[in-house]
């Protein structure tokens, strides 16, 4: 049966084919030039109406809805304790501004529930369900970021209790406290005069919200993937996310004006309806920023974005054999051990590939994650053979769904000779042995 899809797919790699490769085969400079914006702009699109950033928005907005009063209940309690919690209402106002009156009847209603949680006794077992559902949230955001960053180990969980912690600690005070500096900043009498804006005080603190937003999505994208992510692409891509919020916040408020024509349809449910569409769009602003300073730190994956990466079973060997080879060459040196994306970073490998092949070590006992998110060797170099190695990566695990196919016999001593071959040239060289000469024996 043909794919009906086949003709629009065929034309995308044509597509590609000009993009990606045509300005590297002409040599002109300026072309290339040309085409690198072009390049980002098309991987941010096929991303975006590939289907799965928006899967990840949808399911950061269920997350939403329940933990928003929550999240903003344990914001409410810390910024007491700093006397700071009265700034917490304009905050929350300046994210619901794009829905308009209803965003102003929102911020009241999600107050309201606030200082309920605030004056409820809640005991042990509500307080205990109230931080989870933050902790839930905190961990749908970094698993959503860490899919932008193609990162499929999350962080441990000794490391998530101690770090979103600090997340919930920290967060709102320095959030809150960055919106209250900048507002004063822009409404002092010097910026007022350097700015032109003197006497004009109804656009005091015009830009503080949307210089907040920037400086929280770049710390998001700075902090909550679990991979190591370069300043700069993390505050290109924060540039990008708070501009495409506020664009899409400002062409929403013109669209909540018009909708209200819609209360008359759905009554009572349009502000929430208003809502769950504004949460999809930020968190989905929020996610292609993160996706930009992906592509800024790691432009290889322009063209494949988040398409399956080929690879070759020689090609997941040298991968397996490499990796064990700095794995074991830092723990001899005594240095820090590796991380996974830097490691991924060091070979010029996709950490997503990596990170495959280095969970099949694991399996067989030759690879170590400890509690920091670091691997090192699983047992003594001197007793991991370079045919383990190779081992684990030809024959993984034993799976049901994996077919076990009837070869003819001939087809199968064929196979069998060459797996024993493999194991007898690699069976006496151990990862020390490669450590300390770097020439593994050859096949005679």
């Amino acid at each position: 049966m043909t794919d009906a899809f086949t003709p629009f797919r065929a034309l995308q790699h044509r597509f590609e084919h000009w993009l990606f490769d045509w300005p590297e085969r002409t040599g002109d400079r300026a072309i290339q030039l040309v085409a690198t914006p072009l390049r980002y702009a098309y991987a941010l699109l096929r991303d975006l109406f590939g289907g799965d950033l928006g899967l990840r928005a949808m399911g950061l907005v269920y997350s939403s809805l329940f933990a928003l009063v929550p999240v903003v209940a344990v914001s409410f309690a810390v910024l007491k304790a700093f006397g700071y919690h009265r700034e917490l209402e304009p905050v929350l106002a300046e994210f619901l501004r794009p829905l308009g009156e209803k965003g102003i009847e929102l911020t009241v209603k999600f107050m309201q529930f606030v200082e309920n949680a605030q004056t409820t006794v809640l005991g042990t077992v509500g307080f205990v369900i109230l931080v989870y559902t933050v902790i839930v949230m905190i961990e749908k955001i970094e698993g959503a970021l860490n899919f932008t960053w193609h990162v499929e180990r999350p962080r441990s969980l000794a490391r998530r209790v101690t770090e979103y912690m600090v997340i919930m600690l920290v967060g709102p005070v320095l959030m809150v406290a960055a919106m209250v500096l900048l507002t004063r900043i822009e409404a002092s009498a010097m910026v007022a005069r350097v700015s032109g804006l003197t006497g004009t005080s109804g656009l005091r603190g015009h830009y503080a919200p949307y210089l907040l937003i920037i400086g929280l999505f770049w710390f998001l994208y700075s902090y909550m993937p679990n991979a190591r992510v370069h300043w700069r692409a993390a505050f290109i891509g924060a540039l990008f996310g708070g501009a495409a919020w506020v664009g899409v916040g400002a062409i929403f408020t013109r669209i909540a004006v018009y909708a209200t024509q819609a209360a008359a349809i759905y009554a009572g449910f349009a502000i929430l309806l208003l809502f769950m569409i504004w949460l999809h769009l930020s968190w989905l602003m929020m996610l292609l920023g993160g996706q930009l300073s992906f592509y800024v730190q790691h432009p290889e994956h322009l063209r494949t974005g988040h398409g399956e990466i080929p690879t070759t079973s020689a090609l997941r060997e040298r991968i397996a054999l490499g990796a064990m080879y700095l794995l074991g060459e830092r723990f001899v040196a005594g240095r820090p051990r590796w991380k996974v994306s830097d490691l991924a970073d060091h070979m010029d490998v996709p950490a997503s590939v990596l990170d495959g092949e280095l969970s099949l070590l694991e399996r067989r006992g030759l690879v170590l994650t400890a509690e920091d998110d670091t691997v090192a060797p699983g047992r003594d170099l001197g007793s991991i053979t370079l045919a383990e190695i190779l081992d684990a990566i030809r024959h993984e695990m034993p799976d049901p769904r994996r077919p076990d196919p009837e070869s003819p016999p001939p087809a199968e001593t064929a196979a069998r000779i060459a797996d024993e071959a493999m194991r007898a040239s690699m069976s006496q060289t151990t990862l020390l042995d490669l450590l300390r000469d770097p020439e593994p024996p050859r096949v005679s």
